[in-house]
């Protein structure tokens, strides 16, 4: 396993963060015993970071993660996330963030989480995240249940808008650095390089598009961007390899990206994801790829408020 600094934190992270939203059948159902299994295998096999949130399985994800860390807490990183609780559930009320964090530590059957994020800071209105949750990260941060504090969300610009303005110790953006976007690297590395926040990305596979598996019903991607798994999955099967493993190796050799997060819930993937750092690109495969995705790249769908979603600004 390979391992990077998370920014001013100091920790080293695994490059491979284990995504714990599966444990709460988000995808597909996942089998308990399974689930603690997979955890267990990706200790063994050197992943220390994990992410949850009380949103994945409405709490279910983090009661599962608690379990599965039974007895091997110290050898971990945990991250968990406030502010989010279900599809249109948001509070980012100082006194809801307070009481988040306490639910949180309860499932999670510890005392205290290496990171507590924000999570999908652009539902939220941009008064209230800076003047109530914000403040309250800083409160849980200074009472010592949270090593670290930061914040998440889709609308890559719009995270590095608040990161400009608030001192927090990372930033989590997902489904903006893989091989159909790259527009973290326009405003948002540079910022972190800047600050010194550690910077990770997660849904390295765009949930789903960039893999074998069949695209979830609720997934809210344009249907130009869901059409473009068809082909290319025919081109990474005329040069013999699976589009997830292209996708997460591409993923990974980002070198100001701390940890890339992917969902897991089996052995089977947890084996096969770490097993990607051996992979390499076959010559003239990432040319191919750029060349089909160049119709849609950087087509990215919007979330939240809409006073929150700042647009690419144009060349």
């Amino acid at each position: 396993m390979l391992y990077r600094r998370l920014g001013k934190t100091e920790l080293n992270v695994s490059v491979i963060g284990f995504g714990a939203s599966p444990l709460g059948n988000v995808f597909d159902d996942c089998d308990e015993s399974e689930g603690i299994r997979s955890v267990h295998c990706a200790i063994d096999l050197g992943i220390n970071f994990f992410d949850v949130a009380p949103f994945y399985g409405i709490t279910l994800a983090e009661t599962r993660l608690g379990d599965a860390l039974k007895g091997k807490r110290n050898d971990i990183l945990l991250a968990t996330k406030c502010g989010r609780y279900g599809l249109r559930d948001f509070d980012f009320s100082y006194q809801r963030i307070l009481e988040s964090a306490d639910e949180s530590l309860k499932r999670l059957k510890t005392d205290y989480v290496d990171l507590m994020q924000l999570h999908d800071i652009e539902f939220g209105s941009k008064e209230q995240v800076l003047n109530e949750a914000i403040p309250a990260l800083q409160k849980i941060k200074a009472s010592g249940k949270a090593r670290f504090v930061g914040i998440t969300g889709l609308p890559v610009r719009y995270l590095a808008a608040i990161a400009k303005d608030v001192e927090v110790d990372t930033v989590l953006s997902w489904a903006h650095y893989n091989l159909l976007q790259d527009e973290i690297n326009a405003e948002l590395v540079p910022l972190c390089q800047q600050k010194d926040m550690g910077l990770m990305n997660a849904a390295p596979l765009v949930q789903r598009i960039l893999s074998d598996a069949s695209i979830p019903a609720w997934h809210n991607a344009p249907v130009e961007l869901q059409a473009i798994q068809a082909p290319l999955l025919a081109c990474c099967k005329k040069y013999g390899v699976a589009l997830s493993d292209v996708a997460i190796r591409y993923a990974i050799d980002h070198p100001y990206i701390a940890s890339t997060i992917i969902g897991m819930c089996d052995q089977h993937n947890v084996k096969k994801n770490i097993g990607v750092l051996e992979f390499s690109m076959p010559e003239g495969l990432l040319d191919e790829i750029n060349q089909l995705v160049a119709p849609v790249k950087n087509t990215m769908w919007y979330e939240g408020m809409p006073e929150n979603n700042i647009s690419r600004k144009n060349p």
